[in-house]
């Protein structure tokens, strides 16, 4: 099997506005010298693992990333009767496995069950959380320093063999991540337009007041964005316990969101769900590069060319420089071209899960 899997998609999104900035407008770059429109990595990975598509392909097999797991425990026990002192005591405990705990005397807004941080919860963690937290109850007695030994090394969880986990205070059960994915930018360059909008009072129909009950200004752009993405294969059957079965469900689910999920934001106003145009995906033992080269200089259509057209052209061009220079860059290659009606997405998992 080879190692790598590395995937290039060419994404359309109409006027939207997936991911923000500090300051409410969609986020950019700067590259080749022009700005860029760009969806973070992290955006990404968001709506793919919390997607419904992931929820029913890979269901039991997603962790789950919260600073609040001391929150649920404690009521659980105190919903079995445990009075409040012991229960938040024996949470604390349970909890700060996963994590520094916040200061004891932030009980304010149940702030001393947090953690600092998020923990990403593998399901088999959850699992070993919810059988102590109900032992405690039963028995109406506080943890043991053996059975607070709770951490346990990933093997159930796609997501985080996908995209992996850090805990800082216990850097034994981290673990690294088998895919990376780049920050999505447009191969052209883009602007960030501003949309001043107004809304109307529905019950003021009077001549004395009409006009706007509310004006405000939201930002948005549009293009064509470049994603790249490295999968590393051993890494990922190894992150799941070699388990090749959920491996090749884990891959399928990936292909199905990463060509068909979008960041989540503002979609309620620009309805901006796009599937991908076009999809290349490359195998073989070679050490990985990306093709975003192919766009430091942004893509200018003339005449009735297609923006599209143009971007694949470049990344089949790059690719097969690349090829020129250092060698076969790849054992094998397969792509979809929705423009061209060619190839399809079914193919395209059989190839990356072969």
């Amino acid at each position: 099997m080879q190692r790598f899997v590395q995937l290039h998609l060419l994404t359309s999104y109409p006027p939207s506005n997936l991911n923000r900035d500090d300051t409410g407008r969609p986020k950019t770059a700067l590259m080749g010298d022009a700005q860029r429109l760009r969806i973070s990595s992290q955006s990404q990975k968001r709506a793919w693992r919390t997607s419904e598509l992931f929820e029913f392909a890979l269901a039991g097999h997603i962790g789950t990333r919260t600073k609040d797991m001391g929150k649920r425990i404690h009521e659980a026990l105190t919903c079995a009767g445990i009075a409040d002192k012991a229960a938040r005591e024996w949470a604390r405990q349970i909890a700060g496995r996963f994590g520094k705990l916040k200061s004891d005397k932030k009980m304010d807004k149940d702030e001393d069950l947090q953690i600092e941080q998020l923990a990403h919860f593998s399901p088999e963690e959850v699992e070993a959380i919810e059988a102590l937290t109900k032992t405690c109850a039963e028995r109406g007695g506080a943890p043991s320093d053996e059975e607070l030994q709770l951490l346990r090394k990933p093997r159930k969880a796609a997501d985080i063999a996908m995209f992996g986990r850090m805990l800082a205070d216990s850097p034994a059960f981290n673990m690294e991540a088998a895919v990376q994915v780049a920050h999505a930018i447009t191969v052209h360059s883009s602007p960030v337009e501003d949309d001043y909008f107004s809304a109307v009072d529905d019950l003021n129909t009077g001549l004395s007041d009409k006009g706007a009950a509310h004006i405000g200004e939201r930002s948005f752009g549009a293009g064509l964005y470049y994603l790249y993405i490295c999968i590393d294969r051993t890494l990922l059957a190894e992150n799941l316990g070699q388990d090749v079965a959920l491996a090749r469900r884990v891959l399928e689910a990936f292909l199905h969101a990463v060509t068909k999920v979008s960041p989540t934001g503002m979609q309620n106003s620009h309805a901006s769900r796009a599937y991908a145009s076009y999809v290349l995906a490359e195998k073989g033992d070679q050490q990985p590069r990306s093709l975003s080269q192919a766009f430091l200089k942004p893509v200018k259509p003339y005449g009735d060319q297609d923006m599209l057209d143009l971007a694949v052209h470049a990344i089949e061009r790059r690719y097969q420089n690349f090829d020129k220079v250092y060698g076969p860059c790849a054992d094998a290659r397969k792509s979809l071209n929705v423009e061209k009606g060619e190839g399809s997405l079914a193919e395209l998992i059989a190839f990356v899960q072969d």
